[in-house]
């Protein structure tokens, strides 16, 4: 059986667009799933990265939820060392404000990739080992339980109801654990290493306010098409985005299909384009439909978090069009949008 399903949209640039369209990008696809019968839509957070529009993952989600009725919106994730925990509450309290019970507090422990971006966050490496530290006092914040600054209140969003999840593997599956929340872990190309931190999690987890029992999420990233060939190409975009920044220092926008197969690539470009594409779930309905459900039974998901980029945006609604079909989720008619 294939459990919930949700996105996760990274607000990935194409070659040829500027940035501001992937933001666009974002938004209509946040209505498409929404009409789809998808549970939650999620933006992340990436600072400086040429080919991730997502700077700034509450201002987006706030777009998204303005432009949807029901779908669930919220952050995989907000990088908790990158900001101060009171200001993360209130920006979240903002939203629950304004779209009361649809917004979802996804939360990480990443601070920027390169020297150059934690310099300009003001943050250093370090930053991430205060991460637990950091996430109580963010849930203080919310549940009045804060104590460090007794006569400072975070308004408004003190005494709201805000799911929290953590996005995490390895220690960061334990602070999950600890703090009794919902661990988001992923991805898919690694699973014995997924298997473990979920084991891991659900060994240690201690009920609180927060969550009566574990609930894990997993994420990963899924391709349909007619053909398993025709799912496979989805998947070349991103794939070889990854092999050129990993040989060149930059990770560029994406570009078609097409245009990659007709490269000429190096031997050491062509190896780690092709490691790129391998533990991906992908192919027709029914190989897709029988992956996920082995995934969801081994790993014991609660939830499936989808997150597939490419240049052919067609190909990508028709991808999750037909997930949608396959998992039986309840499409919406185009007029009961917004």
């Amino acid at each position: 059986m294939i459990p919930r399903i949700s996105i996760l949209d990274r607000s990935r640039t194409r070659q040829g667009h500027p940035d501001p369209q992937a933001l666009r990008d974002t938004v209509d696809l946040a209505r498409e799933a929404e009409r789809l019968g998808y549970h939650r839509f999620w933006v992340s957070e990436h600072h400086s990265v040429p080919g991730v529009a997502g700077s700034a993952p509450t201002v987006l989600a706030a777009a998204v939820a303005a432009s949807t009725r029901r779908i669930r919106v919220g952050t995989g994730g907000v990088m908790l060392p990158n900001h101060q925990p009171m200001v993360v509450a209130e920006q979240f309290g903002v939203l629950e404000a304004l779209f009361p019970g649809r917004i979802d507090m996804g939360v990480g422990r990443s601070v920027g990739f390169t020297d150059g971006i934690r310099r300009a966050l003001g943050r250093g490496t370090g930053d991430a080992d205060r991460f637990e530290e950091q996430l109580a006092e963010l849930l203080g914040w919310l549940d009045g339980t804060q104590r460090a600054h007794p006569e400072v209140h975070a308004r408004p969003a003190e005494g709201l109801r805000i799911p929290a999840y953590v996005l995490a593997t390895g220690e960061g599956a334990r602070i999950a654990a600890r703090a009794g929340l919902p661990v988001v872990v992923g991805d898919l190309r690694a699973r014995d290493r997924v298997a473990q931190a979920v084991a891991a999690y659900r060994e240690e987890f201690r009920p609180s306010p927060w969550g009566a029992r574990p609930y894990v999420v997993v994420s990963g990233t899924v391709a349909v098409a007619a053909t398993e060939e025709a799912a496979r190409r989805i998947l070349l975009p991103e794939a070889w985005a990854l092999a050129y920044s990993r040989t060149r220092g930059s990770f560029p926008p994406l570009i078609p299909a097409g245009d990659i197969e007709a490269l000429e690539m190096t031997a050491k470009e062509r190896e780690l384009y092709e490691g790129a594409l391998q533990g991906h779930v992908h192919g027709t309905e029914e190989q897709v439909a029988q992956e996920l459900t082995g995934i969801a039974g081994t790993l014991g998901a609660d939830e499936l978090l989808v997150t597939t980029s490419t240049y052919d945006r067609t190909a990508l609604l028709d991808s999750l069009g037909r997930l949608a079909a396959l998992a039986g989720l309840p499409t919406r008619a185009d007029d009961d949008a917004p």
